[in-house]
């Protein structure tokens, strides 16, 4: 990797001291990694799915192929990423994959399996890269879904809505406007 991260799985290891004062470790995905992240994907999606009249063998085949399709895109248009396993102790919870450019740091996706969700965890990882990019002087994107109740989470840590993408809004955080505290009124939102 071009990042500079060691292969040490300790957050500090790689500054994020919040996260690792919440017990979270990380590891390079491998392909033994797939049946997980399959899994944590498809735990993503299970409120959309259940409106479905789909069998449960259509929701998983959609699913299957929906996890691919997913992975095949970020492994295309984000080619030097750092793709992590989140652990808590010994156990798999959730995924960060994260892409540092020369002008911003991009959150290509970060998940949490339901039992780890809410409980403060998503929110000292994304603090802990908040302070990895101002440290850089580089803002900070993710495109998050309009109804992911994540969002009132970026909206706390200061991202604001940049573009409307249709499904999802490219939200982005820069120090100097979360530092003066401005709001997302201050900003004109482009459209689709």
């Amino acid at each position: 990797m071009t990042d500079g991260l060691s292969t040490d799985t300790t957050a500090a290891a790689f500054g994020w001291t919040r996260a690792a004062d919440a017990g979270l470790t990380f590891r390079r995905i491998t392909d033994a990694d797939l049946p997980f992240l399959a899994r944590l994907y498809a735990s993503t999606r299970t409120d959309e799915l259940a409106v479905t009249p789909w069998s449960a063998e259509q929701k998983a085949a959609f699913l299957a192929m929906q996890f691919q399709a997913q992975r095949a895109h970020y492994q295309r248009y984000y080619p030097t990423a750092d793709w992590l396993v989140t652990m808590r102790g010994r156990e798999d919870i959730g995924r960060l994959y994260v892409d540092r450019w020369p002008s911003e740091h991009c959150v290509i996706d970060i998940a949490f399996l339901p039992e780890h969700r809410g409980s403060g965890l998503g929110g000292a990882l994304m603090r802990d890269l908040l302070d990895e990019a101002a440290g850089a002087g580089k803002a900070v994107s993710i495109h998050v879904e309009k109804f992911n109740p994540a969002m009132r989470l970026y909206r706390r840590l200061g991202f604001l809505t940049e573009e409307d993408k249709g499904v999802y809004d490219l939200m982005r955080w820069r120090a100097a406007a979360a530092a003066s505290g401005s709001q997302a009124s201050d900003y004109q939102v482009k459209t689709a």
